[in-house]
């Protein structure tokens, strides 16, 4: 008689949420290599807790080597899990601390670069005030391009995200926040910075070489059909491009005035070319963790003109629900 060996599924208590943890890291950072700084480890030590992992799932997990670092089919599955598992973990420790009277536990915000600026939002201070409410929960902030952002918040990486408006994200919610305005500049090396205004023609700005973002369409803004010759998700990148003498592009009003007052940038045509970014706060509409709510309300209460105390108590937000309801 033939006897069929077969692989019973691991339990929880045979894998060891420390190496499921390196493993997350790995994948957010996209390579063992780039992941040693999050980790504070070595590079072999991390390859020893992934084989580690490995062998106790009894799954190949991710290639590495030559040919980059990639997710096998499985490890997809298995990261999506883990996902699913450390929100589960979360909001257990939300519950808990929440019966206890205090927070505590992780929370991971994201959002976007050249946010010190802003006075719409004022983070440092919705910051302050969740630190003071919340003082055992460990914070967690990314900085880092808004399709990313929209991809961690459905697949769990980030508990809340405050980032431009994009396309409807499916079981969140997304609380509109504030307009932030976008004007269009020209570094000092490039050649329109001393033509005057009434010369530069909508036809003159379209034949400019013109630095855009990753996550936007080419398609026409502000009625021009701009010629689109370099992209970059961060401002600080479209600021390079533009002191680089070599493209127009647009920037957050907040973020460039430093180097209007400077001389190194100019507003060009700013009596047309301009339009407003809507900034949201999102999270997941299923069980939000308790640590998610209270940022949000206080990244609500922290925007400029509204009532802001960090001792007190802030207001529910109003929650508007993209995707379609449950």
């Amino acid at each position: 008689m033939e006897h069929l060996t077969t692989l019973r599924a691991p339990s929880l208590a045979d894998v060891d949420l420390r190496l499921l943890r390196v493993f997350a890291e790995i994948v957010r950072a996209n390579g063992f290599s780039a992941a040693q700084a999050g980790l504070g480890m070595s590079q072999a030590t991390i390859s020893a807790h992934m084989r580690n992992l490995e062998d106790r799932l009894g799954l190949r997990l991710c290639e590495r080597g030559r040919g980059g670092f990639y997710l096998t089919e499985e490890g997809r599955r298995v990261h999506s899990a883990m996902l699913d598992l450390f929100g589960s973990i979360d909001r257990f420790q939300s519950a808990v601390s929440e019966a206890q009277g205090e927070l505590s536990g992780d929370l991971s915000f994201g959002t976007v670069d050249a946010m010190v600026t802003n006075h719409e939002v004022n983070l440092h201070l919705a910051i302050a005030a969740f630190c003071k409410k919340a003082p055992r929960v460990r914070l967690s902030i990314d900085i880092t391009a808004p399709q990313v952002l929209a991809q961690g918040v459905l697949n769990g990486r980030y508990q809340v995200v405050l980032m431009p408006k994009q396309d409807p994200l499916s079981q969140t919610h997304a609380i509109d926040v504030y307009e932030e305005r976008q004007n269009l500049y020209c570094g000092d090396l490039h050649p329109l910075f001393s033509v005057p205004d009434d010369a530069i023609t909508d036809t003159v700005l379209s034949e400019q070489d013109f630095a855009g973002r990753t996550y936007m369409a080419q398609a026409p803004i502000c009625g021009i059909e701009f010629n689109w010759r370099a992209v970059t998700a961060q401002m600080e990148g479209t600021l390079v491009l533009l002191l680089s003498g070599a493209f127009i592009g647009f920037l957050p009003r907040h973020y460039a005035e430093p180097e209007v007052r400077n001389g190194r940038l100019r507003m060009l045509a700013p009596d047309r070319m301009d339009f407003d970014d809507t900034f949201r706060i999102v999270y997941p509409r299923e069980r939000p963790t308790r640590a998610a709510e209270l940022l949000a309300q206080a990244l609500q209460s922290a925007k400029r003109g509204a009532n802001f105390d960090a001792g007190s108590e802030a207001r529910e937000p109003r929650a508007e629900q993209d995707g379609p309801a449950q």
